[in-house]
């Protein structure tokens, strides 16, 4: 069962198997905090939307349709709760589309050995952290559902009710600012 397929966890645990919600749940939990957590202001925040967000997993399950990744169900409603909770605190989310749709996706790692890589990378990190918060929460929610979730821009706009156009645009508006957060372009 460990190795099954999410949807196939999911479909178990809506038969009455907790097991699989077990599985589920230790699979997705850590992408699924880090994404809440970077949405919103505060930890208390973040833990009680993250707990409010596996309840209504728990809730919907016997209504679990396999329609789609259960990824992309389950950031649909990690998505919606988000959604409401900036709404009550009187923010909105503003569209951003333009001309192309190419994505930006890169990625740079390698080891840090030496002290002074280390505190550059922590003056990195500090940076993007800051920038990442500075985001529009349409941009921000898009770039965590890539990096957090792994997911596509079809994915994201399928998650977030939006197209794929908008997505990407969303995505690549989040990484050209991010990259100059960081100094890098």
């Amino acid at each position: 069962m460990p190795d099954a397929p999410d949807e196939e966890l999911m479909l178990a645990y809506a038969g009455g198997d907790a097991g699989a919600f077990d599985v589920i749940y230790a699979r997705h939990k850590g992408p699924l905090f880090r994404l809440v957590l970077r949405s919103v202001k505060t930890r208390g925040e973040a833990e009680e939307l993250f707990q409010d967000i596996w309840m209504r997993v728990v809730e919907a399950r016997e209504r679990y349709v396999r329609t789609a990744k259960f990824t992309t169900w389950l950031y649909t409603v990690a998505h919606n709760r988000l959604i409401d909770h900036w709404r009550k605190k009187g923010l909105t989310i503003v569209a951003v589309e333009n001309e192309d749709g190419e994505s930006v996706v890169e990625g740079k790692a390698g080891p840090f050995d030496e002290p002074h890589r280390i505190v550059e990378a922590k003056a990195t990190l500090g940076r993007l952290d800051a920038a990442l918060a500075a985001l529009p929460e349409a941009q921000r929610e898009a770039f965590l559902l890539h990096y957090e979730a792994d997911m596509t821009a079809a994915q994201i706009a399928e998650a977030t009710g939006t197209n794929e156009e908008a997505a990407k645009s969303r995505l690549r508006y989040a990484m050209d600012k991010l990259r100059k957060a960081v100094g890098d372009g």
